[in-house]
């Protein structure tokens, strides 16, 4: 049983309406998706430009420890020959006080004098020496424990990056396969509502 021709008008606007809330719905998905695949490509080049920066301060903080270390050090080697040019002029200031009060400075108490002042000041060049082992050591411990510590992370937060960025492709693809299913529906129904009134 045919309608009268305004109610067949009436569903064929319908149609037309909602053949139209059908493509706008697509092109919103598509727009949707387009944001989401955008935003996860800038998660991961902003994840990736974070973590070179990153390294490039690590290294530069790492290479002034070091030089900082190797600074230390080299203050520790001074003044242990500081000490041993001391040691030099002490001995030598026995030896001359010895020799112009007429005592020989190679034996009795001017030896001993002279073994005390060695022993003594080769214990302290000795513990420079440490002191410029140790600041080197801890200047490399602490520039490797740098590095580590950054390279880990950034490897953390690539990670993170990552995760993020696989979420936002999800809901794209989402978005897309789910995008308009609403307006599919009611196309189909005005459809359905037009195939009956014609």
């Amino acid at each position: 049983m045919a309608m009268p021709a305004a109610s067949a008008m009436v569903a064929g606007a319908a149609f037309a309406n909602a053949y139209a809330a059908n493509q706008m719905g697509k092109a919103a998905a598509i727009n949707q998706q387009t944001a989401y695949l955008t935003q996860a490509r800038d998660t991961l080049a902003i994840a990736e430009v974070k973590a070179e920066t990153s390294n490039q301060y690590a290294m530069l903080q790492a290479g002034r420890t070091l030089l900082r270390s190797e600074m230390e050090a080299l203050n520790y080697k001074i003044a242990g020959n500081t000490l041993l040019k001391n040691l030099r002029r002490s001995n030598a200031a026995i030896r001359a006080r010895a020799a112009a009060n007429g005592v020989a400075f190679g034996e009795g108490s001017m030896l001993a004098l002279q073994g005390e002042n060695v022993g003594a000041t080769m214990r302290d060049v000795g513990i420079a020496d440490l002191n410029a082992l140790t600041a080197q050591v801890l200047g490399f411990e602490d520039a490797t424990a740098m590095l580590q510590s950054t390279e880990f992370q950034n490897y953390l937060s690539t990670f993170a990056a990552q995760r993020q960025a696989g979420g936002l492709e999800a809901a794209a693809a989402t978005t897309r396969r789910y995008g308009g299913l609403m307006a599919d529906v009611q196309l189909a129904g005005a459809a359905l509502q037009l195939y009956r009134t014609t």
